[in-house]
């Protein structure tokens, strides 16, 4: 075990001993995070929804670490936590190639048809989580109030309602789908995402690196 595997394996050891909310709890959670996003070992990916990916993988990694909420807890005995949190990061983006491979297929009443032909809703089909972890709801509060006004001035050309506040909100965990959205605001996918990854993504890593979420780039 190196010396970035021991610091974390400590850290992580000392973070589930504090109740779930606590501040403590939440403190350890943040510095975990800026160990493992300074390492350089976090699994890296040249494709548009890769930051997507990520912010599941660290809602996942907020809620499993210390209790199965809502999946298996990390098991140390099993693996580091990096290599944890890599298999998760690796399979969510497995899944993003695939709903873009699906997304092709979508209709303009936000359905699409799954592979036995069943038409689902997908507006039906979101559920939200019982929670937020703490860096997500620090997020959602930044970006609900907007402190700079630069979230709601920024919005997609001939759109001026899809702006990057609104995206935000909808693309934060639990997400809503692109297809949905492309439904309820009468614009193509390709081009909320591209919205999304060339002016949304770049204003919330920033956000994530002014809070120590993310390493700087």
């Amino acid at each position: 075990m190196d010396e970035i595997e021991e610091s974390l394996h400590q850290l992580v050891a000392e973070t589930c001993k504090h109740l779930s909310g606590s501040t403590k709890r939440q403190q350890g959670l943040t510095q975990i995070v800026r160990v493992i996003s300074k390492s350089g070992r976090l699994w890296k990916e040249r494709a548009p929804y890769y930051e997507d990916a990520l912010q599941q993988t660290w809602l996942y990694f907020c809620r499993n670490l210390c209790e199965a909420t809502t999946g298996d807890k990390y098991n140390p005995k099993r693996s580091n936590v990096i290599t944890w949190l890599n298999a998760y990061l690796k399979r969510r983006l497995q899944d993003c190639r695939i709903q873009e491979q699906t997304a092709l297929a979508q209709t303009t009443s936000g359905q699409v048809l799954e592979a036995n032909n069943e038409v689902i809703d997908l507006i039906e089909a979101l559920e939200a989580p019982a929670d937020i972890p703490p860096i997500l709801e620090t997020t959602r509060q930044w970006v609900e109030t907007d402190p700079e006004g630069e979230l709601r001035r920024i919005h997609i050309q001939g759109h001026p309602k899809v702006t990057c506040q609104v995206l935000l909100l909808q693309r934060l965990p639990p997400e809503t789908s692109w297809e949905v959205l492309a439904a309820k605001f009468g614009v193509s996918v390709s081009t909320l995402s591209s919205f999304y990854r060339r002016q949304c993504i770049p204003r919330l890593r920033q956000f994530g690196e002014s809070q120590g979420y993310v390493e700087d780039t």
